[in-house]
């Protein structure tokens, strides 16, 4: 039954068609070509479309709260430890022995080129509605763009090489034209593009009220700053200094717009407390959800809830919870207020071992069926402050660099950097600044899905494989740090798409 749904939503999507759909499908006409044609006739159908493109974020085969199996379970924060999940293919991602034929994997490339597809769609028809206000076109033209720009991100850091689609797809013909992986930094530059012209609208520099959850321009300005980043430090080594210098001018304005002064002002609890998540100006870009309803409430804070266990949720659960590495664990300082909110060990005979209670509801309205209010945080003032550091720090700004460091360390409430680094334990564990960053936003930002590409920026292929190999494997449970290899800085591309074309569908090196 999984398997026909992602095939039947890829070939519906028509960015790309899977390799098990039938000839006689790709020989009908499209049967979405009419329905499209007559979907876009006022603005509130356009409007119903871009809702459309922010809802498919929503599911753990994107980018939303259940989301951590392609990125933290990937990493050295958590993984599968239990005796009923360490086997089978949600495995083969922590214990780095994916292979191309993976269901999980196939299931979040199809997700976010449906995320695509959706923008393209959008982006396609928008010219043939009429807007009496063309501020509104404007509004929902950036929003397609922006959103585009966010799934292609996630797609060409997780596979490298992607098919590049911008327009909607309507006949097999146009989807065998276009099924061919592009380089990467055509990508990287179609993702700038969205943005820049994402930032040039009249979108609010933040998101209030009834507008929460769409992006701004601090989310935009954010994601560009992140994106150059990423671009200065994995990609284009020719242009590494302009792309560090914009990093830092839209990571600025980005930080320059926010409504608070010190982030020290902001207790790390309200980040994440459900009553004041519509208030809380640290948050500059999540996906809401709606306590107590079926459909849109958060699974987030039961999934992790451990047996035994009610920190985080009403629900009575039988699991062992979101599982924590003790690697992290042990990464966390003496004292850091920040692990004690985050992780707990539970006591349980069928558990003992640490879980996740960084993201907890136990209102009534959440109720004994665990339908939580916590919103996914997508994008955060400490995410955009670290990233100035690290950005500072490439620059040669030591002294930036830890200015930024040390608003997240202060809010903390653990020893400034110039403190902490005098002492033997701290400086023998991050003996460079850089390294002190990537542990600040290792236990700032734990759980919130942003470990592995934070390990990607930090290092090269050969010194990521350095550095999970110079870990305790008794830090890792079943999971084999043994299998880590430079081929583990991509996933493989899903069999089913080398099979459309083997050539210009070329597997990633190191996969068969």
């Amino acid at each position: 039954m999984k398997k026909k749904f992602i095939n039947t939503a890829f070939a519906a999507a028509l960015i790309l068609l899977s390799a098990s759909c039938k000839k006689e499908f790709l020989e009908q006409k499209d049967p979405n070509a009419i329905e499209l044609a007559t979907s876009f006739r006022t603005p509130d159908d356009v409007l119903s479309a871009v809702n459309g493109i922010y809802q498919s974020l929503r599911s753990s085969n994107n980018i939303g709260e259940n989301s951590g199996l392609w990125t933290d379970e990937r990493s050295d924060d958590t993984g599968r430890n239990d005796n009923q999940s360490n086997a089978g293919e949600p495995f083969q991602f922590g214990d780095f022995s994916i292979l191309p034929s993976n269901t999980y994997l196939k299931s979040h490339w199809v997700s976010l080129y449906n995320t695509v597809a959706r923008a393209n769609t959008v982006l396609s028809n928008i010219d043939k509605v009429t807007f009496a206000d063309a501020n509104i076109k404007q509004q929902y033209t950036a929003e397609a763009k922006f959103l585009r720009a966010i799934a292609y991100f996630h797609l060409v850091r997780t596979w490298g090489d992607v098919p590049l689609v911008t327009k909607q797809l309507i006949t097999p013909e146009e989807v065998a034209e276009n099924t061919f992986r592009t380089k990467q930094a055509a990508v990287y530059a179609q993702i700038v593009a969205d943005l820049k012209d994402a930032l040039n609208s009249n979108l609010p520099n933040l998101q209030t009220g009834a507008g929460i959850g769409r992006t701004s321009k601090a989310a935009i300005n954010a994601t560009l700053g992140q994106v150059y980043l990423t671009m200065a430090t994995t990609q284009d080594q020719a242009n590494r200094q302009s792309n560090l210098n914009d990093a830092k001018t839209y990571l600025l304005a980005a930080y320059n717009v926010r409504t608070f002064g010190a982030l020290s002002t902001i207790p790390y609890t309200d980040v994440f407390d459900v009553s004041k998540k519509a208030t809380c100006p640290e948050l500059i870009w999540q996906i809401v959800n709606k306590q107590g309803d079926p459909t849109y409430s958060s699974s987030i804070a039961a999934n992790n809830q451990a047996t035994g266990e009610n920190i985080n949720s009403l629900k009575v659960v039988t699991g062992v919870g979101g599982n924590v590495t003790p690697d992290l664990i042990k990464d966390y300082e003496t004292n850091d207020p920040r692990m004690a909110f985050s992780v707990k060990f539970a006591n349980a005979s069928a558990v003992r071992d640490y879980f996740i209670t960084k993201f907890r509801d136990t209102s009534p309205a959440a109720s004994a069926l665990g339908y939580g209010g916590n919103d996914w945080i997508l994008i955060r003032y400490a995410d955009v402050i670290l990233m100035l550091a690290e950005v500072s720090n490439l620059l040669g700004d030591t002294a930036g660099a830890i200015q930024y460091l040390d608003m997240v360390r202060a809010r903390a409430g653990v020893p400034l950097y110039a403190v902490a680094s005098a002492t033997p334990a701290y400086s023998a564990k991050y003996p460079t600044l850089k390294l002190a960053i990537l542990h600040e936003r290792r236990v700032e930002l734990a759980f919130e899905h942003h470990r592995w590409f934070d390990l990607l920026r930090t290092f090269t292929t050969e010194e990521l494989v350095n550095y999970f190999k110079s870990k305790a494997q008794a830090d890792f449970g079943i999971a084999k740090l043994a299998n880590f290899s430079t081929k583990d800085r991509y996933y493989p591309i899903p069999f089913d798409e080398v099979k459309l074309d083997p050539v210009k569908m070329y597997q990633n090196e190191g996969y068969k």
